[in-house]
This record gives C-alpha cells, structure tokens and sequence, in this order.
C-alpha cells in the first residue's frame, strides 16, 4: 500500500512544484475568524436565527506558537471529519491552462448528495483558478473553507520536495489565501491553516503566530494520493477511524482520481458503524 509520505515524495517528483502533497480561546477575534466571531473554543451562535455558529480555536502554546489540533475527544462519541486539500501551487497556471484539473466536482457533488458535512482546505492559488467553485463550495452549509496556504511551498526543509517558503514570507502568504477565499466570495471561511505536507516546526508555528489561526493536521491518512484502487484507500481510511478521527483525503481530480470512489464507500460503511459525519469545527467543540 502506498504511504503517504511516498505518495508526497511521487508528488514532487511528477508535479515538480508540486501540487501536493486541547480546548480554550484566545478571547479575541482572530483576523480570519467569519465577520464578528470571537475565536474561542466552545462560543456558541444563534443558531436557527441565520447567524453562524462561531468556530473555535484552541489557545497559543506555551511561548506563544500556533496550536497544533490532530483529533476530536474519543470521550465525546463516535464522531469523524473528513477533510480534503484542494491543492494548487502557485506556478501551475499554465498546466490549468493546458487542461489539467485541478479541481474535483464530482466529489464536491457526491458530498452533497450524501449530505456529509466536511471542511475543504484549500489554497489560495486554487481559489483563484476555479472562483466559482470556491464561492459554491464557501458559501454552502454543508461545508467550510480553511487555509492551506496560498502556494502549497514548504514550511520547513525537506518536505517531500516541495520548494520552500521562507519565514519572513510565511504569514503573507497564508493571508493572501484568505484574501483570494474573500475575493471568491466565501463565506463559511474558518481560522484553520493545514501545512502543506504536514510538515511545520517551530519556527514556522511562531511565524504564523500572529495570524491567530489553529493548525489542523489528522490522525489518519487516506492514501488517496496517487492511488489507483479506491477500495485499497477506503479500506484504510475503514482500519484507521476511531472517535474523533480527523480524515486526510484530496480534492484535486489529476492527482487524486479515485476518491469519489473511496469516499462512496466510506460513508455509509462509517455510518452503519454508528460515525457521524462533522466539520473540522464541530470536532474542534469537543
């Protein structure tokens, strides 16, 4: 079975600049949070009054770096989340342009239909190449938009090849993607940044500091990157869930062609099992 951290590595080696790859609140509205939301876990919102539940954040750690959020609470249930990177560097235009997609309607689609709440990270170069899609998919209930940075480099060394960004660029860049979400249009955009590959250390935690943003990874790794064999990805995603899982998966046709097929299984298989399908933000509650 394909690992993830080779399928990042066959990532670089065929998309050159490749493609892919605890509970409190700070008290003060993050820059990213949704229009009056104080980022703090566990706010609540008017719900049925059309206002939107705020989305928490977890605290800075100690010396003051970004919180890291990899599962919910086993203790509150059979919850999971399933998230997808919609990944797109900052120098693939001309392949979009030649006709490579990297976008995946077809998923987008199948989420719906089986009505599975989930959270999109997304890139801010992705936004802008398909803004209708980013402005569908931020402004339905269904889902939510969180930051994978704007051009999908690497914030540390040796990231499965992936060209790195350097410190002083890191905030800039993962506030251009929230300015192209708003450009798009999206709305349901919440204060979470995925590193692209995963990869992150200290120095990067402390440079993004600032942003007030939570950096969400997962517990478990879909393999869809690159697959082939959509019942060998949804196995694995099957064998690895527990309460309060947090799902990697892709939403980027060219790159990870089989996941509409993956998730189709997953679903209702998680479902007969008792999960419940939540966003990054509900899981985060607690």
């Amino acid at each position: 079975m394909i690992t993830f951290a080779r399928t990042l590595a066959l990532a670089a080696v065929v998309l050159g600049t490749t493609a892919l790859a605890g509970c409190g609140g700070t008290g003060k509205p993050g820059p990213h949070a949704v229009s009056g939301s104080p980022a703090v876990h566990h706010s609540a919102g008017a719900h049925g009054s059309g206002a939107a539940r705020r989305p928490p954040t977890l605290p800075p750690t100690r010396g003051g770096l970004t919180p890291v959020f990899k599962r919910g609470d086993p203790a509150a249930g059979r919850t999971v989340a399933l998230t997808f990177d919609a990944d797109m560097t900052a120098g693939q235009g001309k392949r979009a342009a030649g006709g490579e997609r990297f976008d995946n309607p077809s998923l987008i689609a199948l989420l719906r239909r089986l009505e599975v709440p989930s959270t999109v990270f997304m890139t801010g170069r992705w936004a802008e190449e398909y803004p209708t899609q980013a402005h569908a998919i931020g402004n339905d209930p269904l889902f939510e938009i969180a930051n994978h940075s704007y051009s999908h480099y690497a914030f540390t060394d040796d990231c499965y090849g992936l060209p790195r960004i350097g410190a002083e660029r890191m905030a800039s860049d993962v506030r251009r993607a929230f300015a192209a979400f708003r450009k798009a249009g999206a709305t349901n955009v919440v204060p979470y940044f995925r590193f692209p590959g995963g990869c992150y250390d200290k120095t990067a935690l402390r440079a993004l500091a600032p942003e007030k943003v939570t950096a969400v990874q997962w517990d478990v790794v879909s393999g869809d990157a690159f697959a082939t064999d959509p019942d060998a990805v949804a196995q694995q995603v099957l064998d690895g869930v527990k309460p309060g899982s947090l799902v990697v998966m892709h939403c980027t046709r060219s790159a990870a062609p089989v996941t509409a097929e993956a998730v189709e299984r997953i679903v209702p298989e998680l479902r007969e099992r008792g999960y419940r399908f939540v966003k990054v933000s509900e899981l985060m509650r607690h």
